[in-house]
């Protein structure tokens, strides 16, 4: 898709995901409950002031395979830092007492699933509950229009303490696929590839809309189910 379009297409899919809210409300459904022989459960982890309908199209997909689907209520716009955002899904998956729990995430998602992966490692001390993670879009060295932001924003400025404290922890970057669109106007390519991880470029432009394609949502459900 032309670059132009395709950053329009996207905007489009971030009106339609705000149009979800009035919707389908404001509360995620709840995940349904795990069978013995159920797929394992999905964590999902929306961006930045997004809230969990961004991620609903995968959501459908993932319910429809019968994976237990945990979208948190109150990460609310998920506006908060990305430490503390790791500690209310830590608590949420302790307090469920979820295992071998996988991680889709969006941008800013991903910084915060990296930092549960380190917090859970056993040999640090965690309680080993997570399993892996795929990304989409995710600003692991951080973004430099960050520099420009307000607020929440300015949290993936590269120099910022947590991104380079992820960065200081490549022992978990095995267990994480990354995928990427070939154009996004916020994480540039350096920023978006993991060293270590399994990088995927994807054949889209935009930030957002890769969230609802099919074919980005089949990469994602064949690395989860690998």
């Amino acid at each position: 898709m032309h670059r132009f379009a395709g950053i329009i297409a996207d905007y489009a899919y971030v009106a339609r995901s705000r149009l979800r809210y009035w919707r389908y409300g404001a509360r995620p459904p709840a995940p349904i409950d795990a069978a013995p022989d159920a797929p394992p459960p999905v964590l999902l982890i929306p961006g930045v002031f997004e809230t969990w309908h961004y991620l609903k199209p995968v959501r459908d997909r993932l319910v429809g395979l019968g994976h237990p689907v945990h979208s948190v209520p109150e990460l609310g716009f998920n506006r908060h830092p990305i430490p503390e955002m790791a500690a209310l899904l830590a608590a949420y998956v302790a307090h469920r007492e979820l295992t071998g729990v996988r991680i889709v995430a969006h941008s800013k998602g991903g910084l915060i699933g990296k930092l549960l992966l380190v917090g859970d490692d056993p040999q640090a001390g965690g309680a080993g509950r997570f399993d892996r993670m795929i990304s989409i879009n995710t600003p692991y060295g951080g973004s430099p229009l960050a520099q420009y932001g307000l607020g929440p924003w300015r949290e993936f400025t590269p120099t910022r303490p947590v991104i380079q404290e992820l960065a200081a922890a490549p022992h978990v970057n095995a267990r994480i696929t990354a995928l990427h669109s070939a154009f996004d106007q916020y994480v540039p390519p350096e920023s978006a590839h993991l060293d270590g991880a399994e990088n995927v470029p994807l054949p889209h432009v935009g930030h957002f809309r890769v969230l609802g394609l099919p074919d980005v949502i089949d990469r994602v459900v064949s690395r989860l189910n690998d």
